[in-house]
């Protein structure tokens, strides 16, 4: 079956595709396209779009760039563009990576949620391939950033645990993995008890479960690669509840899940070499008679006790046991994605995830990786003067990290790193998964941060 992407056009069917051009100056422009600016107002700058006519249709397209190209600021231009079909030119600077990652974002600007409502029809906005570019890869990526943004865009009453863990078998499925799943109960006896304290409270038909996926175990010769993520489908807070503002968008909490997920399918459909294991803690953080309580005292699958000092901090309580589950199986490499802490927002605003990991070789390798594909990540200390935040009379930690700290994204990374695994490297990205504001390209709603990254940081780790 063919995994092209349905608006990307192979080089040799390009025939009179109108050509797209990026230019930081007029310079470059004919004499009639250089009227055509002057009339509409174009001076080449970020953001601007000339649409050049000629005969009876369109003969060009000058995207303004400014002084630097950005290849990633193509991404608006599929909901710009009248539809038809479109080439990018050999361009600034020229280099083909360049035109490749123009390609992808070009793509990744044409998503769509549309499983509530219908759009008008219109004639698609297509891209010849530029030369070289890898379509079946390029097509996977997209795909891949797709999956995650229609989780978090799907509402929370058809994105529950059992859908996640429904898409979880589908992925298995389809990459001959093994997948096993442990649900209610049963995460009890399994000794997955934070996972469970903080998932039981949900209506029984959206019971906790703990999903594992494991590929390719046998090859004790690969290293092997531990994807971990948060599966909160709805955060009401709990009964230390969020204020409605903060309630409004919890359906999202679950982008965690939705990261760990796409970005185990590239890594299978890409067939890197290694072992990957992906797992996931999938539960709603509701609101009953049985829901855990302030002042509770919590054990975890490591044998840590965690006392509770705000219900609103129950994602790092179930990542606390799919960490050390991951652990178990001696990783080389473990990443874990989480919709963890308002404070990353604060401190970096919605667009630039904080990445922490105590492993120098990593953060360099990610950051590469993040500037390569524009696939944004900045690096935050995991600042050990911090860690008495953590401290409690009664347990072993808390949950809620003391006022004093204020580092609310860090204090929160550090509790991650108690239950992380030791035999390898470990990253934890405080994603947002989210775009609060509509744009072209960027429509409000579900946005995948630091998957293509993270994706190609394992390219260069392993390949």
């Amino acid at each position: 079956m063919s995994a092209i992407h349905p608006l990307l056009v192979a080089a040799e069917e390009g025939a009179g595709a109108v050509p797209i051009r990026f230019a930081g100056t007029l310079d470059g422009l004919d004499g009639a396209a250089r009227r055509w600016a002057a009339i509409h107002g174009f001076e080449a700058k970020p953001g601007q779009l000339l649409i050049a006519p000629q005969d009876d249709g369109i003969g060009q397209v000058v995207v303004g760039t400014g002084p630097v190209f950005d290849p990633m600021s193509a991404r608006g231009l599929s909901a710009r563009l009248p539809g038809g079909l479109y080439r990018l030119e050999a361009e600034p600077e020229a280099a083909r990576t360049a035109a490749h990652t123009a390609a992808l974002a070009f793509l990744l600007g044409a998503y769509v949620f549309d499983r509530y409502k219908a759009r008008p029809d219109r004639t698609p906005v297509r891209l010849v391939a530029p030369e070289g570019l890898d379509l079946e890869e390029t097509s996977r990526i997209v795909a891949a950033c797709a999956l995650a943004r229609e989780m978090v865009d799907t509402p929370a009453a058809d994105m529950g645990p059992l859908q996640i863990e429904t898409i979880a078998r589908e992925i298995a499925q389809s990459a001959g993995a093994a997948i096993t799943v442990i649900e209610g109960d049963a995460l009890l006896e399994e000794n997955y008890p934070a996972v469970h304290a903080v998932g039981r409270a949900a209506a029984p038909h959206r019971a906790p479960r703990l999903i594992e996926i494991g590929w390719k175990l046998d090859r004790t010769d690969l290293p092997l690669v531990a994807l971990v993520g948060k599966g909160v489908v709805f955060d009401t807070g709990g009964l230390d509840l969020k204020p409605a503002a903060g309630m409004r968008n919890m359906k999202k909490d679950m982008g965690g899940s939705a990261h760990a997920l796409a970005l185990g399918r590239l890594v299978m459909q890409a067939d890197l070499p290694v072992r990957l294991v992906v797992i996931v803690a999938a539960v709603e953080n509701a609101v009953s008679a049985d829901a855990f309580r302030p002042g509770d005292v919590l054990n975890s699958r490591k044998g840590l006790t965690i006392e509770i000092g705000n219900t609103d901090a129950e994602g790092r309580l179930i990542l606390a046991d799919a960490l050390t589950r991951a652990g178990e199986h001696e990783p080389d490499l473990t990443l874990d994605f989480a919709t963890l802490t308002g404070a990353a927002r604060v401190a970096l605003g919605p667009d630039l995830p904080p990445l922490y990991t105590d492993d120098e070789m990593l953060a360099a390798q990610l950051l590469a990786a993040s500037a390569a594909v524009g696939d944004p990540l900045w690096r935050m200390p995991l600042w050990a003067g911090y860690r008495s935040a953590l401290d409690t009379e009664i347990a072993d930690m808390k949950n809620d990290s003391s006022a004093w700290a204020q580092a609310g994204s860090v204090t929160a990374a550090l509790f991650l790193q108690k239950f992380a695994p030791t035999t390898g490297a470990w990253a934890h990205m405080d994603i947002f998964a989210w775009n609060p504001r509509a744009r072209p390209g960027f429509p409000e709603g579900g946005e995948a941060q630091a998957l293509r990254a993270c994706f190609q940081c394992l390219k260069t780790r392993y390949l």
